[in-house]
């Protein structure tokens, strides 16, 4: 875990209060971290700055048991508002309380979390947690691979040629002398060559001891000397280059590291993630009785963190009280068998209920919020913090889809910068819709591909999987609208493939060159339709 004090600006005030930390305007550019990263970046057009306070955006989006109750009010459960598309629109309900800090637009709270964190070093870890991971130093052979000779065959090793007195494994070889051996056997000293088993039988000889003889398989002369012998070096020689800095390891490349003797390999660091699940109500199994709700997060959350670059170490389900929030928010026990967690990431609590106990704990630690809510539908409630320990803690809202898109707009930039990685690109993609307006709000769609257009899916509410499940990306539909046929940015699922390329589309979609079919005579007989199908 890394050893990163906080900024020095103080802890946030407590649930209620504006939150603290970066959330009042220079948010951006106190984000810590030691990497120098100029503004907006990701290549989107920022067009009018959004000044929704958050009082404008907490909509009941957020519940506070973790999952989703069916609560939310009619602008968050109907889904994107869409205007030809066929979607439903909904109307945003009156805010019951206000909140006077403004919330980051999507791009902001994007680029923050990504700057706010510094890579995390390089360490040595065991070949069989290495997989997949990016080497941070060359592997060279530090003697000869194999280091010794060995036989290739199963048989006996053999000093000149036959018959040979057989002698003891391992003892040294005088001339017309064998000595049974294994594959993979060392070669002793004196052997010349290895007779295959196949090509050799004990006989006597006219004294009545035990030789060996040619015989089977064997042909004339055999063995030659060197024969079925693997030399010491073969593979390569001390100092001979194995596997090259920064390459992604694969099964291949441990088994390579071990047979030069190694034990651990030095990769790039990846974030360490802890799960903190919520919810009283929640149950993990079965159909949930009235009152109660399924947890959805506990079958993907784990997976979709290591997508995205992280070691999902330990997951934790908490109720709703706040000493079990502060309980979950401290630092492990250094004597746990989990490692020691960079990113500490909860389910739900981000409202601003008496049950959401976000704020207030990560206030009771001395940290301060860096993200208080970002300008999004759905996952505006979403939080990002750091604790005085250099622990992130990622809060995602209880809702299963917003969730996942503030997990995607906050966590996914933040795994990114902590693994050594680039900030999640984006793409855009032709609309297939004409999307209204919402101003000063960012909102993210999932879609579907169809004929080359991206078509907002339904069943997107912030409590549903539906649509997700089914879509191929993500759209990031900016607050002035998208019309039909408009490039929209656009980033693909963590588990998905990556988005086609507009400007490769008409190359790949020109036609064929017609050919023209062969002119028949009365003589030919059937007439051959085959080069019209072309």
């Amino acid at each position: 875990m890394r050893a990163t004090a906080p900024d020095g600006s103080g802890p946030p005030a407590a649930a209620g209060g504006d939150g603290g930390g970066v959330g009042g305007g220079d948010g951006v550019s106190d984000g810590g971290g030691d990497r120098a990263r100029g503004g907006i970046s990701d290549g989107l057009e920022a067009g009018p700055i959004e000044t929704r306070t958050q009082a404008d955006l907490d909509t009941g989006e957020e519940d506070t048991s973790g999952q989703d109750t069916g609560d939310d009010d009619a602008a968050e459960q109907d889904g994107p508002d869409v205007g030809t598309s066929g979607q439903d629109t909904g109307v945003d309900d009156e805010p019951e309380q206000p909140h006077q800090h403004l919330a980051h637009t999507w791009q902001e709270a994007r680029q923050l979390a990504f700057d706010c964190a510094a890579p995390i070093p390089a360490a040595p870890v065991p070949l069989r947690q290495a997989l997949g991971r990016t080497l941070a130093a060359d592997v060279v052979a530090p003697q000869d691979m194999p280091h010794y000779a060995s036989s290739a065959m199963d048989g006996w090793a053999v000093n000149g040629s036959g018959p040979w007195i057989l002698a003891e494994r391992n003892q040294r070889l005088a001339p017309h002398q064998a000595s049974p051996i294994a594959t993979g056997g060392l070669i002793p000293v004196g052997a010349k060559a290895v007779l295959r088993s196949e090509s050799g039988i004990i006989d006597v000889d006219e004294d009545g001891l035990p030789v060996l003889k040619l015989g089977g398989a064997a042909k004339p002369g055999d063995p030659r000397n060197g024969d079925h012998i693997r030399k010491a070096g073969e593979e390569a020689a001390a100092g001979d280059l194995l596997i090259k800095r920064g390459t992604v390891l694969n099964p291949a490349h441990l088994a390579l590291a071990a047979l030069a003797g190694s034990d651990a390999l030095p990769v790039l660091g990846k974030a360490v993630v802890r799960l903190v699940f919520t919810g009283s109500e929640v149950v993990t199994s079965g159909m949930p009785a009235p009152g109660q709700v399924r947890d959805t997060f506990g079958p993907q959350l784990a997976a979709v963190v290591g997508m995205l670059g992280g070691i999902c170490a330990e997951e934790v389900k908490i109720g709703d009280t706040y000493a079990e929030w502060l309980a979950a928010l401290e630092d492990t026990d250094p004597a746990a068998e989990s490692l020691p967690a960079d990113v500490v990431i909860t389910t739900g609590g981000t409202g601003r209920s008496g049950t959401d106990h976000l704020r207030r704990s990560v206030a009771e630690l001395g940290g301060r919020l860096l993200i208080d809510g970002v300008a999004m539908r759905p996952g505006h409630p979403a939080v990002l913090a750091e604790l005085p320990d250099g622990r992130y803690i990622l809060g995602l809202p209880g809702n299963p889809l917003a969730a996942m898109m503030a997990l995607s707009t906050i966590g996914a930039p933040l795994l990114a910068a902590l693994g050594h990685g680039p900030i999640p690109p984006l793409s855009e993609v032709p609309c297939g819709s004409t999307i209204d307006a919402d101003p000063g709000r960012t909102r993210l769609m999932p879609f579907r591909l169809l004929y080359g257009m991206a078509s907002p899916a339904q069943h997107t509410g912030p409590g549903m999987m539906r649509g997700l499940a089914a879509a191929d990306g993500v759209l990031v539909v900016p607050p002035h609208g998208v019309q039909l046929g408009e490039l929209v940015p656009a980033f693909a699922l963590p588990w998905g493939a990556p988005l086609p390329d507009p400007a490769a589309a008409p190359a790949a979609q020109k036609p064929a060159a017609k050919r023209t079919a062969r002119k028949t005579t009365a003589s030919d007989g059937p007439v051959d339709w085959s080069a019209l199908l072309g």
